[in-house]
């Protein structure tokens, strides 16, 4: 076919064009494309592990309803697998809490202690990890370990727990025998809780521990 010399022209900047940068441009084709596929592969991926993030919790919190020891068997492993595999999961500090407390219930303090004090480390989940660190104290507190019970409550507080630490410091001080300190502890106490509820079970602490 005869091209005009326009034509040809054109043609021929073309092809000066593709042979300058036809190479980079397919290679920024096919980098985009990866780059969509990853993307692509990751959401895939997000979403498989949450899922199956989930299943284990829902098996956790299943089992946590029902009575035996095969119950407490399947507490622990559906806690191990989410630990174990799904440690940033959303899933996995709130099934450790309710693993913690289903233990609890039933007289395995070893078992909740150790589930609490794996939340404790967990740093993807803040505020839960200070719940842990409040109910590990008071599992402590069963086993009558004292001192590493108080060592869990030291610091400052986080936010929207001052009352709540102060409390359980007051129990801690009260089962050593310290009563003064542990009064001052549970006065501690409601300054920060106010209005809240707990500050009359804590007030009733007070006014048993002074009656005694």
């Amino acid at each position: 076919m005869a091209y005009d010399l326009e034509e040809q022209e054109k043609i021929d900047a073309l092809k000066a064009w593709w042979e300058r940068y036809g190479t980079l441009s397919m290679a920024l084709v096919f980098a985009v494309l990866a780059a969509f596929a990853g993307w692509r592969g990751w959401q895939w991926y997000q979403s498989h592990q949450a899922n199956q993030a989930m299943g284990y919790y829902e098996a956790l919190e299943a089992a946590a309803t029902q009575p035996g020891d095969d119950a407490v068997a399947r507490i622990k492993a559906a806690s191990a697998a989410l630990r174990d595999g799904y440690a940033g999961s959303g899933y996995t500090a709130r099934g450790v809490l309710v693993a913690a407390q289903a233990l609890q219930e039933r007289k395995d303090l070893d078992g909740a202690r150790e589930q609490l004090e794996w939340l404790t480390r967990d740093k993807s989940a803040p505020a839960l990890s200070a719940v842990a660190r409040l109910r590990l104290a008071g599992v402590l507190l069963a086993q009558q370990q004292y001192e590493p019970a108080l060592a869990q409550l030291q610091g400052t507080p986080p936010a929207g727990f001052a009352g709540l630490y102060a409390d359980r410091r007051g129990d801690i001080l009260a089962a050593q025998g310290q009563s003064a300190q542990a009064v001052e502890a549970w006065k501690e106490a409601l300054k920060s809780l106010g209005a809240d509820p707990a500050a009359q079970i804590v007030q009733l602490k007070i006014d048993a521990l002074n009656g005694a």
